[in-house]
């Protein structure tokens, strides 16, 4: 059986169903659980306080990046051992959910056993991560993110909308057997696949000198003051900051708006969440497929510009439109070319992160990277919590897209310096 340095295919269908195994957790608990919530009127403050909480695991997930990059010379392969600990982890951890039948009555103790969960997800969102840097050949990148991408977006349509309609007609608790069926599925998968073929399927026994490059040995010491003259490299500060403007307002923007249409609008939690998971999906893919293959052709960090710029436009157009969100057919190209622009500017922008991370602190810095952005997605949440009592959802709408056109301007500068050295 082939291998992940010896096959194009395997990369490609490896790390999308390895990004549909994150996604489902992510669009089951942060849409499906979320819009049920809200329909129940649940105040949009506990809402953003459950959402932050959900997230937090992920905001802090470049703690794992030193532990990842340290101990990677296992005769199993550098990265797989993380992944396969992690999905094991994930899996069991997914179980405490099976105890709870009503999440409103039981909503304190339920966060709990989510955020348990996203300890162990967010260890194997930076183990695959660290195992695409290290298997991924640059040129191939692009395509590779949007296939991870793809994989995301169609695990949480599974996680949002098929486990939506399932919580609906069958109750919570069936629907959380089915998603610890599907996780234990594709950990089971992952026990096939392996990074080099040279790599066990199964050993307890270190690799010796099999992983050149692995710096293993070397202290956390040595390794953080690596990571931060990494990070404070004048381009990489600029690129991150820009990247991180525009997480904070599409996430804010779109809870604020999933509020509007559920609590303003009076949409159904299911309508929304099918919604989202299945046209927005389809949109959603099919973006990401022509966007990685552009991305690759034309450039990274071109078309993370123009998709920047593009994307602010269409936030204040939209917000502009707002007397208009009262017609269906209006609201629902809104969700869906929200969908379509988070979809794109991801794609444009984690090969353009992974280019400034240097290979053998990959982990820990492209996690750290990540880290930041989800802190990001959480300040995000957290704010429509605060801003939806007090403004309305255009207004709201028209900053996030004004803030998205100023990190254009920083992705400008980026690209000038590119174009220089």
């Amino acid at each position: 059986m082939k291998t992940l340095t010896e096959s194009q295919r395997l990369r490609y269908f490896s790390f999308f169903y390895l990004y549909v195994m994150q996604g489902i957790p992510a669009g089951f608990a942060l849409i499906a659980v979320t819009n049920y919530l809200a329909a129940k009127q649940i105040d949009a403050k506990l809402l953003a306080n459950f959402g932050v909480l959900v997230g937090l695991p992920w905001a802090f997930k470049f703690v794992w990046g030193p532990l990842v990059d340290k101990f990677q010379n296992s005769g199993m392969g550098r990265r797989r051992p993380w992944v396969l600990f992690s999905q094991i982890m994930a899996f069991l951890a997914s179980l405490l959910l099976l105890f709870f039948t009503d999440p409103v009555s039981e909503f304190n103790v339920l966060v709990s056993a989510f955020v348990l969960h996203g300890v162990f997800a967010s260890l194997q969102d930076i183990s695959v991560d660290a195992m695409a840097i290290t298997v991924v050949p640059e040129p191939e990148r692009g395509r590779a993110n949007a296939l991870m991408k793809s994989g995301m977006v169609s695990g949480q349509a599974i996680g949002s909308a098929g486990l939506a309609v399932i919580m609906h007609h069958s109750g919570f608790q069936t629907a959380a057997i089915v998603q610890s069926s599907v996780l234990l599925g594709m950990t089971l998968l992952t026990f096939f696949i392996r990074e080099k073929p040279q790599d066990a399927f199964l050993t307890f026994k270190a690799a010796g000198l099999q992983h050149s490059g692995s710096i293993g040995g070397q202290p956390f010491l040595k390794l953080t003051k690596e990571l931060i003259r990494a990070m404070l490299v004048r381009r990489s500060l600029l690129l991150f900051f820009a990247v991180a403007a525009v997480f904070i307002s599409e996430r804010l923007f779109q809870r604020i708006f999933t509020l509007h249409l559920i609590q303003k609008l009076n949409w159904s939690d299911t309508s929304v969440s099918v919604l989202s998971g299945t046209y927005g999906t389809i949109t959603a893919v099919s973006i990401a497929i022509i966007g990685g293959w552009l991305s690759d052709r034309m450039g990274a960090l071109r078309m993370l510009l123009g998709v920047t710029l593009v994307m602010g436009a269409g936030f204040i157009g939209f917000s502009l439109l707002s007397t208009s969100w009262i017609h269906f057919k209006v609201s629902t190209s809104g969700l869906l070319l929200r969908q379509m622009f988070e979809s794109l500017f991801s794609i444009a922008a984690l090969p353009v992160l992974m280019s400034v991370c240097r290979r053998h602190i990959a982990a820990a810095q492209f996690g750290f990277y990540m880290a930041l952005s989800n802190q990001a997605d959480v300040l995000g949440i957290y704010m429509s919590g605060l801003l939806f009592i007090h403004f309305p959802a255009s207004a709201i709408g028209l900053v996030c897209g004004i803030a998205i056109l100023l990190a254009s301007a920083l992705i400008g500068i980026v690209k000038k310096m590119s174009a220089e050295a």
